[in-house]
């Protein structure tokens, strides 16, 4: 009796082994949804045309912009880990998982890296009537005025928030922070002079540096940026280690099979190679990086250690 039940029992197991086995070897043969928290959508929208094409199956776009991204992160990582739900992802998913002390989910443990997409630069921009051309002269005023000059960003504990914290960590200068809900509205009051300066992912404000209604004053990095190729980047400026990007991946529910996740990142990476991905994200503001599963976990690890240490010194807390 106990051999039967035992032979029941491997028997059951092989029927399930198998017909996991077999999901994964089918994957994908339904509709996938790709997850969109806050920012921009460009990339998910020519992985979802591209991946369609590719497999046959529908990619479709689902947004969820609230509470700067945490529900977006929380759908996906609640989610059933068979593929078909990933997550466009940002830097503002590290920002929260570093600032937030209580998250509904954890990005290191809830959720599993795909596949980094690509990166966007920081860009300083002033208004005209502030009169500063670099990040030098930036500095000087800042130390002539300490307390005085302000700057806007897309919220509390986003990227160009942190990365304008990290500036005045690495200048050792004092600077204001006005927190906006959102990029548009910051750039709006930018532009009417309520604030003087802003650290912008580089999209949201390439526009009106072109026509000339913003003062782009350096970009995040050792190199420049080939949207604003005349524009020195901070290295250049003697700032080398304001290196702050923000970045867009894709991740997947944390016990998506490792075939799959496998799946996903290959043919990820040889849709962001072809020309025209790359031609696309750049007249959007990215610049593409593609990193497989291994090597985007490894880059999002380093990325939370830099959070940490800017919150931690510039004593940062949620909202």
């Amino acid at each position: 009796m106990h051999i039967k039940k035992l032979y029941l029992l491997i028997f059951t197991l092989f029927v399930l082994i198998s017909h996991a086995n077999a999901q994964i070897i089918e994957y994908p043969n339904k509709t996938i949804r790709i997850i969109v928290g806050p920012g921009s959508d460009v990339l998910a929208r020519m992985l979802a045309e591209k991946l369609t094409e590719a497999w046959g199956q529908p990619v479709i776009i689902e947004a969820k912009p609230a509470a700067g991204g945490i529900v977006a992160g929380d759908t996906v990582a609640k989610s059933i880990p068979d593929g078909y739900t990933l997550l466009l992802s940002s830097s503002s998913f590290t920002a929260n998982h570093a600032l937030q002390p209580k998250m509904p989910y954890d990005i290191t443990t809830d959720l599993r890296p795909v596949s980094l997409l690509a990166t966007i630069p920081i860009v300083i921009v002033a208004n005209p009537s502030l009169h500063i051309q670099n990040l030098k002269e930036l500095v000087q005023v800042a130390r002539l005025r300490p307390d005085q000059l302000n700057f806007g960003s897309a919220g509390n504990g986003t990227a160009p928030h942190l990365a304008g914290e990290m500036f005045k960590q690495k200048a050792a200068i004092s600077l204001i922070h006005i927190p906006y809900k959102g990029a548009v509205p910051a750039v709006t009051d930018l532009l009417g002079g309520q604030v003087q300066i802003m650290f912008a992912v580089a999209p949201s404000v390439l526009p009106m540096i072109q026509a000339k209604k913003l003062q782009a004053l350096g970009v995040t990095g050792i190199k420049r940026y080939k949207g604003l190729p005349d524009v020195h980047s901070a290295g250049e400026q003697g700032f080398p280690d304001f290196s702050y990007i923000a970045w867009n991946g894709i991740h997947a529910p944390i016990k998506t099979p490792t075939l799959i996740i496998e799946k996903l990142s290959l043919k990820i990476a040889e849709i962001m190679q072809t020309s025209m991905a790359k031609d696309r994200a750049e007249k959007a503001g990215f610049e593409v990086l593609n990193l497989n599963s291994k090597d985007f976990e490894q880059f999002q690890e380093q990325d939370l250690i830099r959070l940490r240490a800017i919150i931690k010194e510039g004593n940062i807390k949620p909202d």
